[in-house]
């Protein structure tokens, strides 16, 4: 099952603090959409709005084009997947994967042959007779999902699930969920602060900052096209350059640059990723290496530019680049595309 989203200019305030404001929104049925920022933005206040745990102040929550606002989580299509699993101890997988259904009357025959199908989803139906504490993290994690699930809702809910999960399980585990949820077909709306698991899971990453949408849209095009600055310092590492925009173009210390934004103060953005010894539009010069390290896929290197002694570059070269301190690198940046924003 699956179902639409659509959030009507929600804002809610706990007390004097406004949590969420004008939040706007409508997620496509079978989506996986994350919700991403800093601790206090606002995401997980959201979350809890759409699976009923918070009545919001004002606006509305449509699920399948129905008025969901003031419904109980009960009474929702939604069921919520939290980071600490919340399995039962004395319980079985099986049972545990099942007590939702047991909760709705479903008889032990029925229920138990939907908590081994959810099971096998998951790729744990080999371990239906054991008990919680005998599973990995990991493990847990995917039975957690496969409770979720088992219900049928039309809304899956996931609040920052993978926190737990040391870096390889996590990575794993991102993997696993995209492929689930392109099984099941299910919209998937899922809290986190962490870039790089936005990036690997959801088709559409909405970027929150102080109760509000910053920015949304496909992980692609935020990285390479954000429409803040803020979204573009959240979304990764970015060197921030101070500029001028005028009539020859986007100026900045080290050359002109094409701009057709604002004219006056500005800040262009480049990706570390952007910045190195090969070609590029944007000619940096000659810049003294602080200090290198060796990254596998990379070299992360800290530059301080000729041209602009008061900046300190971040740069990612090739693996095959390790330089000394003190050596001088000739640089240079890729602007295609343009990320430059006029300095509030």
């Amino acid at each position: 099952m699956t179902a639409p989203v659509t959030i009507e200019a929600v804002t809610h305030r706990f007390g004097d603090f406004t949590a969420l404001c004008d939040i706007r929104l409508d997620i496509a049925a079978g989506e996986y959409v994350t919700l991403l920022g800093p601790s206090g933005c606002g995401k997980t206040t959201l979350l809890s709005v759409l699976g009923g745990f918070v009545a919001p102040t004002e606006g509305r929550v449509l699920i399948g084009g129905a008025d969901v606002t003031r419904l109980p989580p009960a009474r929702r299509p939604t069921t919520t997947v939290f980071q600490d699993y919340a399995l039962f101890p004395h319980m079985s997988l099986l049972d545990n994967v099942g007590f939702g259904l047991r909760m709705a009357g479903q008889d032990r025959r029925r229920r138990d042959a939907t908590a081994r199908e959810m099971l096998e989803l998951v790729g744990l139906a080999h371990a239906a007779r054991k008990r919680p504490h005998e599973l990995s993290g990991g493990q847990r994690q995917r039975v957690a999902l496969a409770r979720a699930l088992a219900v049928g809702p039309d809304v899956l809910l996931l609040d920052e699930p993978l926190g737990a999960l040391d870096l390889a399980l996590r990575r794993a585990m991102q993997d696993e969920l995209k492929s689930i949820q392109r099984q099941v077909g299910t919209t998937f709306v899922h809290v986190t602060h962490d870039q790089e698991e936005a990036m690997a899971i959801a088709d559409r990453i909405v970027v929150m900052n102080a109760g509000r949408i910053e920015d949304e849209g496909t992980p692609a095009r935020i990285w390479r096209a954000p429409r803040t600055l803020f979204a573009a310092g959240f979304m990764g590492e970015t060197n921030r350059i101070p500029a001028r925009a005028g009539g020859a173009g986007l100026e900045t210390p080290f050359g002109t640059v094409p701009w057709d934004g604002p004219r006056g103060d500005a800040v262009l953005c480049l990706r570390p990723d952007a910045v190195g010894t090969g070609p590029g539009a944007l000619a940096i010069g000659p810049a003294r290496v602080r200090d290198a390290a060796f990254f596998g896929t990379h070299t992360r290197a800290h530059l301080v530019p000729e041209a602009a002694p008061d900046l300190v570059l971040v740069a990612h070269l090739a693996p095959t680049e390790l330089p000394e301190p003190g050596a001088v690198l000739t640089l240079s940046a890729a602007t295609d595309p343009l990320t430059a924003f006029p300095t509030e």
